[in-house]
């Protein structure tokens, strides 16, 4: 039998290489026969590999991974990639499509690869249904008051010897020194992290979701859903509690307005 082939099509390089990292280790006979940074150059790979599966970043530059789906449908099983959970779910509800949600994890992984072997060993067809893709496209439209895709989805930190890829909703505070920014997160079973990034405060800031993020001191920036509550100090200033740290954080007067009981 011929090995199954694939195509990764990512706009950024990291989780590209993490996705080809974690297929070589849970499916050694696929065969990464090519890698796409957009839209357009994952549908100009495909005519030239023709690959058995696609994984597909649903938002890329140039063309989404919805409009390349659609233009290899019926010729290659797609695996969509999402950075949008909460969409996803819906999006996906029939079932026709697998998905991953970035950054992807190693279980959901393998549960979307033994599908795509089991397909494969039945030599069913790939999914071919324009319609389908459409409502697709539909759904995964952001509804109103969603975050703009534009704000920031994820930081990369270095965590001893690995890269971590931290989803901003888990991010509780940063706070920048003087030439680095403390990135403080917790994750899904609650075990609390630190790490430290060259990113300026002030970069970050600019790209976070400011419904969820808010500056509270020069060098401090905090996760409004993760504050617990906030107490006063001296010279009208401030002291931030979390509700799962342990650590206080100052609010500095300029920011105490935001604190004010309606």
């Amino acid at each position: 039998m011929t090995p199954p082939t694939a195509l990764i099509a990512d706009d950024e390089p990291l989780l590209r290489e993490v996705l080809r990292a974690l297929l070589a280790t849970q499916w050694p006979e696929l065969q990464i026969v090519a890698q796409a940074r957009n839209g357009l150059e994952a549908a100009e790979q495909f005519e030239a590999f023709r690959p058995t599966v696609c994984f597909l970043d649903i938002h890329m530059p140039g063309m989404s991974g919805i409009e390349v789906a659609q233009r290899v449908a019926g010729r290659a099983h797609v695996v969509f990639i999402t950075a949008f959970d909460q969409y996803a779910l819906k999006a996906f509800e029939h079932g026709v499509f697998d998905y991953l949600v970035k950054p992807v994890q190693a279980d959901r992984l393998a549960a979307t690869l033994a599908r795509l072997r089991e397909r494969l060993r039945l030599e069913q067809p790939a999914v071919a249904t324009d319609a389908l893709l459409q409502q697709l496209a539909d759904k995964l439209k952001a509804p109103a008051g969603a975050a703009p895709s534009g704000h920031l989805r994820w930081i990369r930190a270095a965590v001893g010897s690995s890269v971590r890829l931290i989803p901003v909703e888990d991010i509780e505070y940063l706070k920048s020194d003087e030439k680095y920014t403390l990135v403080a997160w917790r994750g899904d079973g609650g075990q609390l992290g630190e790490a430290l990034i060259r990113t300026s405060l002030k970069t970050l800031v600019d790209q976070l979701d400011p419904a969820r993020f808010q500056q509270v001191h020069r060098s401090v920036v905090v996760n409004l859903a993760a504050v617990s509550h906030v107490t006063p100090g001296d010279n009208e200033k401030a002291d931030l509690h979390f509700k799962h740290r342990p650590e206080v954080l100052p609010v500095s007067r300029t920011y105490l307005h935001l604190f004010k009981a309606e």
